[in-house]
């Protein structure tokens, strides 16, 4: 049973060849032998996922239908789930347990879904390899040595290790695309505000957006569906109606034109990651799709920009965390100075207190014009590139990464090389893109994702290609040894 997708998981619930409770009691215990190896969990919730499973196989038989009625998913331990311990990764939140649901926790448990548990994630979001946990690093299933990519590492390595079917995430700079590409998945950032950021603790508001994680674009377009709409709670969710995204899935790609940017192609990318992103055009071409060079000239500035943007959103974002409303409190703190000191100092790890410090300056009296207002001015210009190159094309493709997974620890001690490793993702958060990164083959063992962008509310086409191409390809399908 673990080795079902979302969509196998709803036909086979559907004729009767298994239960919800069945299904769920299967993958529990997956979990609980396989995900010491992993530490991909930081909360189950067996009684709530039982219990939902039962709920779920009533409503069956009672006449109900529906995709993700009796699926099994977990949630990005960012999401706030009512009762239930909400961590963000972080000791700051450790003893926290949300007094509500977020708006996609809600509808997904609307929806059907069955809640899993709780996965793993870099603290606060603030990472590009899963390994700022206050629980611990994450493992990569492909090799237990390797990192799963993050902040969505936790999500990733559970949904590779088929310990469950798919999973939420969310992506402020790559955080679902650059994971899955890292663990062979398919992920999907979502268009801003498309999917709703209530009751999702925030690291950066104007960049973080909710979205899918599973094995294949089909999975990712039923997850979608569950997530999307607008939100009256949200004041950036876009009151934008959301089509049926599994419909849009078998389209024919003749005559698709699709942009490969020269600018990706730079000496930071891994060759042979290279040539595995040009087979996956020349599949692409064989599909009827037109490929055409062209250029985003202002990419070279995004990783400066998003690192001055992200982390003063996150010193704002993260004030409230004060040792005096809720989360972390020090023991015996002298004064309010001392609490707050302590508090903060003993609460956030190192990652976390290196971006508040940066965002803190770069707002600061002084700099804010050196360094803020002229990050914001550069993320405009790197918006008005990709409308000038969508003029030209209908979606744009290149590398999700420039290199593979790298091994635990191998850059701890040089946070700008990790940085740069969301080099070619950052740029659609910065610009509100729909993003989507699908499986394209592997370099020495560890997998390797393509990544498609397109014009705003287009998560539709970026499905349709990228299910087309998993119709045509075989990557997506292939497990790692041992899971």
């Amino acid at each position: 049973m673990h080795q079902l997708t979302l969509a196998e998981i709803a036909r086979g619930l559907a004729d009767k060849k298994f239960s919800s409770e069945e299904l769920t009691k299967v993958l529990l215990a997956r979990i609980a032998q396989l995900d010491p190896q992993l530490n991909s969990f930081i909360s189950l919730t067996e009684d709530l996922a039982l219990s939902q499973a039962k709920a779920a196989d009533a409503r069956r038989a009672n006449g109900e239908s529906g995709a993700l009625l009796g699926a099994p998913i977990a949630h990005k331990d960012l999401f706030c789930t009512q009762g239930i311990r909400t961590s963000c990764g972080s000791k700051m939140l450790d003893n926290f347990k949300a007094p509500y649901d977020a708006t996609v926790v809600a509808k997904l448990a609307a929806a059907g879904a069955v809640t899993l548990g709780k996965t793993n994630m870099d603290e606060f979001a603030m990472g590009s390899a899963n390994e700022s946990s206050y629980y611990g690093p994450v493992k990569n299933p492909w090799n237990l040595e390797h990192v799963p990519g993050g902040s969505s590492g936790g999500s990733a390595a559970a949904v590779a290790a088929r310990l469950l079917p798919a999973a939420t995430g969310t992506d402020t700079g790559g955080s679902i695309r650059q994971p899955a590409a890292l663990t062979n998945l398919t992920g999907l950032k979502p268009t801003y505000g498309r999917v709703s950021r209530w009751g999702m603790i925030a690291y950066a508001s104007s960049l973080d957006q909710g979205g899918p994680m599973a094995r294949t674009a089909k999975d990712c377009a039923i997850l979608l569906q569950g997530m999307a709409g607008f939100d009256p709670n949200d004041s950036t969710s876009i009151d934008e109606p959301v089509p049926d995204y599994s419909a849009s899935l078998n389209g024919s790609l003749q005559g698709l034109r699709i942009g490969v940017p020269k600018e990706y192609f730079s000496a930071g990318l891994d060759p042979r990651i290279a040539d595995l992103i040009m087979a996956s055009v020349e599949e692409l071409k064989k599909l009827g799709a037109v490929i055409k060079e062209i250029s985003l000239p202002n990419m070279q500035h995004a990783i400066p920009a998003y690192y001055v943007i992200a982390p003063a959103e996150a010193s704002s974002n993260l004030s409230r965390f004060d040792g005096v409303r809720f989360g972390y409190r020090c023991e015996n703190p002298v004064n309010l100075i001392d609490l707050y000191k302590r508090s903060r100092g003993e609460g956030f790890g190192p990652e976390v207190q290196r971006r508040i410090m940066v965002g803190a300056y770069a707002l600061s009296a002084g700099y804010y014009d050196a360094y803020y207002l002229k990050a914001q001015k550069i993320r405009r210009l790197i918006k008005n590139d990709f409308m000038a190159a969508f003029n030209e094309v209908d979606i744009i493709l290149g590398p999700t990464t420039p290199n593979p997974a790298w091994k635990l620890g191998a850059k701890n001690s040089d946070p700008v090389a990790a940085y740069l490793e969301d080099v070619y993702t950052i740029t659609a958060n910065l610009a509100g893109l729909p993003g989507l990164s699908m499986p394209a083959g592997f370099v020495d063992g560890l997998p390797v994702g393509v990544q498609l962008l397109a014009p705003y509310f287009q998560e539709g086409r970026l499905l349709n290609v990228a299910h087309q191409y998993q119709l045509n390809t075989d990557w997506h399908t292939r497990t790692p040894t041992g899971f």
